[in-house]
């Protein structure tokens, strides 16, 4: 875990995804040939609401933490270390663009897969069970409840548990939300763009007019899934996306901003140099703006000048990524999900021949540098497997010790024995070299039908451990021999058995014929 997380701050690098995603959606090219999905990743807030008349309810980006008073920690969370190690505790998730894909995953337990941008489903665990943190992030429990918990919980008062709610699939079909852009936050006043998110009457508006977004299928992980790309909540697809940040192009304070480049649209000023902080000055406003001024209520003269403050902090690029602007064909991130192990490695060269081609063409800004996460994991667990196969390996290895040992006492044991049956070979006329054979005869044979004993046992053993592994853990496992490997180890039996015999079986042939006849 160390080393992974050591590679993933290590690799956070610039890179040109705008060129990327021109190459890989209009060329023939091995980075799409040999993946089911390619997610495009944007700096994006996709804002959602439930649709309810009577109080303005957020359940995207998820407000369940601030109700808990863990705000805080659940923003560190997200940002720490400069890269978003989880989705922020959002139950909201965007699917893999590969619908194919997913019907393998997931089950369709009601309604259908969506096929508009409006349109999302609900996941569910295993037994149909949807998490407490889910239900207040979806609106299906009202935060307020939890919010009073969590204040009762820090007087130390007993809150008693709540009892399990149970929703029919036709009830979790008619939920719908309300989706509102970011720049839908704004409203222009006396010249300037202020924030009226907190405004309710405001919000109650906008959320009238909004788009609604409808829960069309509920769906579950399938028992053949070892792993899903979702693990529960909503799921929506990329043409919502697609279609946010279009419209949030459209918008009217998007587009002012865009053809004034010089100016803050939120507060009315210049953007600040890096050598001039620009402030407040009352005097330096016309006349006009004065009177603008004079009309205002107190509420509004200091939104207005905490826009004016936090000009000092703004910029054209950070204005149009918080109105939700950005260039589609400019993701912030690039996944690529491969078919299998072998493919990642192809994909692993396509990446490397696309900047190639970047170097040849003397672009060499544009060369990709990449996280291979499933390759640093697979890497980590690999050493942990030879680790565990090299403690394994010495314990058979000392068995395989002792067990030559046994077989070489007993070997002796059995020459002991028969000196009165080596006496009578021997006076029959058989050779030392004859008595040699004979024992080690003995010793190929036992260790042959030993070996395919063993053998046999490890086959029949994997039937019922690949059912016990499936019944506790959900995951389809086929332990087996190979032939091959069963074949070696057969042979490998034969050669140390018979190394075994060796010592006795030349200990049976310097026997003299005679005492060996006077033996009891």
């Amino acid at each position: 875990m160390n080393q992974l997380m050591s590679t993933l701050s290590s690799k956070v690098e610039t890179n040109n995804l705008y060129e990327l995603k021109k190459y890989i959606e209009e060329t023939e090219n091995g980075i799409k040939n040999n993946s089911n999905a390619i997610d495009y990743s944007y700096d994006l807030n996709i804002n959602l609401y439930k649709n309810s008349q009577e109080e303005v309810t957020k359940v995207n980006p998820s407000t369940v933490m601030n109700s808990m008073g863990m705000g805080q920690m659940a923003e560190a969370h997200s940002s720490g270390m400069g890269i978003q190690m989880t989705s922020d505790y959002n139950v909201w998730q965007e699917m893999l663009d590969n619908e194919e894909l997913l019907k393998t995953q997931y089950d369709l337990l009601a309604g259908k897969w969506p096929e508009k941008y409006n349109e999302v489903v609900l996941i569910v665990g295993k037994d149909n069970e949807i998490s407490d943190y889910t239900l207040y992030s979806l609106g299906l429990k009202d935060q307020k409840e939890l919010e009073d918990k969590m204040k009762r919980i820090q007087k130390g008062e007993t809150v008693e548990k709540a009892e399990g709610t149970s929703y029919t699939y036709e009830e979790l079909l008619q939920l719908s939300y309300k989706l509102i852009l970011n720049s839908d936050y704004y409203k222009k006043e006396n010249g300037a763009w202020l924030d009226k998110s907190e405004d309710e009457e405001y919000m109650k508006d906008k959320l009238n007019s909004a788009e609604e977004i409808k829960v069309v299928g509920i769906i579950r992980q399938n028992t053949q899934s070892v792993a899903t790309a979702m693990s529960g909540g909503i799921g929506y697809t990329k043409y919502l996306e697609e279609y946010v940040i279009n419209k949030s192009n459209e918008a009217e304070v998007v587009k002012e901003q865009k053809d004034n480049e010089k100016i803050n649209v939120f507060s009315g000023l210049e953007f600040p140099s890096e050598d001039n902080n620009t402030q407040f000055d009352y005097n330096s406003l016309s006349n006009e703006q004065k009177i603008a001024m004079s009309k205002l209520s107190s509420e509004e003269i200091a939104e207005l000048m905490t826009a004016y403050t936090e000009n000092k902090n703004a910029s054209y690029e950070k204005n149009l990524l918080k109105l939700g602007a950005i260039d589609i064909e400019t993701p912030s991130a690039i996944s690529i999900y491969p078919k299998n192990f072998e493919t990642k490695d192809k994909i692993a060269e396509a990446i490397e021949e696309y900047n190639n081609l970047q170097k040849n063409d003397g672009k060499e800004e544009n060369t990709i540098n990449y996280t291979d996460i499933v390759g640093v994991m697979m890497k980590s667990v690999n050493q942990i497997i030879n680790i565990i196969s090299y403690v394994l390996i010495a314990f058979v290895a000392i068995s395989l010790v002792v067990s030559s040992i046994m077989i070489g006492i007993i070997t002796y044991i059995s020459v002991l024995e028969r000196t009165k049956e080596i006496g009578i070979l021997r006076a029959m006329g058989a050779s030392k070299k004859d008595i040699s054979h004979v024992f080690d005869a003995e010793t190929m044979i036992v260790g042959l039908i030993s070996g395919m004993i063993g053998i046999g046992i490890t086959i029949l053993l994997t039937i019922p451990i690949n059912s016990v592994i499936y019944s506790l853990t959900g995951v389809i496992v086929k332990a087996q021999v190979p032939l091959v490997a069963g074949i070696i180890l057969v042979v490998l039996s034969v050669i140390l058995t018979t190394i075994a015999g060796l010592i006795p079986a030349k200990i049976a042939s310097k026997k003299d014929p005679v005492i060996a006849l006077r033996t009891e």
